[in-house]
């Protein structure tokens, strides 16, 4: 009797403990969408207001939920940062995103997601007080699809890719982007004005999401689903090209598998980044990491050899 009994205390203080570790709040309603979060707070927080990390989730905007960004999230605040992973729209559930899918499709998913990653931002800026956040230090984080969002979330026209009616202070800039195995549409968005801190990491035979630049799956280009895109390889040169700030980590040879990689196996690189950019250390390096993998990427080519 008494071994059940501490087995059901044990149980239920494990319980309690990971239902504390985290608050669900809903940060975006309108008549046909409810999104939520789950927000980390730093156990000891002192009297100077605390920087944010939001983190977008991968999953091909069909699939994924919040709780893949939980690891990352997680071991920021244990750093003293407040940290958040969303929920957004699955646009591309039940539609096709590779070759055969629909160009504006993909370039629609793209948008809602940014735009709501936008509105995550802006009810934390609303509650900054709140929750003790200080709105000149916020990154944002995500892993392939969440890449995707964050990069564009950086870099698009916000006047002109708005689809809510609440929109970010004209003024408003992210203090740091990281981006696991993500891409952006179009490399002159980010210039020597617009460009801010990038972490990049990202596998160098990445089947998916290209390393460099190419075709979006490495579509042919009289397909339906045809869509060019400037991989983290390519993100990287063009930010040293603006002596930005930046860093990139190579996973020689691997695949998309590695999308996730720093978030989840490495989070004290992301912290560190993060870090040395509040501390105005600028950064322009690249770290290649062996895999031990075989490139196998339609291309043939691994950037690393």
């Amino acid at each position: 009797m008494k071994k059940h009994l501490l087995l059901l205390f044990v149980l239920l203080f494990s319980i309690t403990a990971k239902a504390q570790e985290f608050k669900t709040l809903t940060y975006f309603v309108n008549d046909s969408t409810k999104l939520e979060l789950d927000l980390f707070i730093p156990k000891k927080q002192g009297k100077e207001k605390s920087p944010l990390l939001i983190h977008v989730h991968g999953g091909g905007f069909a699939v994924g939920t919040r709780e893949w960004g939980h690891h990352i999230a997680k071991h920021a605040a244990s750093q003293g940062y407040v940290a958040a992973s969303i929920s957004y729209t699955l646009y591309m559930k039940d539609k096709k995103f590779s070759c055969d899918g629909i160009l504006s499709e993909k370039v629609k998913a793209f948008q809602i997601a940014a735009n709501q990653l936008w509105q995550a931002t802006l009810f934390f800026i609303k509650n900054s007080e709140k929750y003790n956040i200080d709105t000149s230090k916020i990154f944002i984080s995500g892993s392939s699809a969440g890449a995707e969002t964050v990069l564009h979330a950086t870099y698009w026209n916000r006047d002109l890719m708005n689809i809510y009616p609440d929109k970010l202070p004209a003024s408003f800039k992210y203090a740091g982007v990281i981006s696991g195995a993500g891409a952006i549409m179009d490399l002159n968005l980010i210039t020597k004005k617009s460009v801010i801190p990038m972490l990049l990491f990202h596998g160098s035979c990445d089947p998916t999401v290209p390393y460099g630049t190419a075709a979006h799956h490495y579509c042919p280009t009289n397909v339906s689903g045809w869509l060019m895109l400037f991989g983290s390889y390519s993100i990287y040169n063009h930010i040293l090209d603006l002596d930005g700030n930046t860093k990139l980590v190579t996973y020689c040879n691997g695949g998309h598998e590695y999308s996730d990689e720093l978030f989840s196996k490495d989070p004290q690189t992301v912290v560190d980044f993060m870090n040395n950019t509040l501390n105005s250390k600028k950064e322009q390096s690249h770290i290649i990491i062996s895999t031990n993998k075989e490139c196998k990427k339609p291309n043939g080519y691994s950037f690393c050899d």
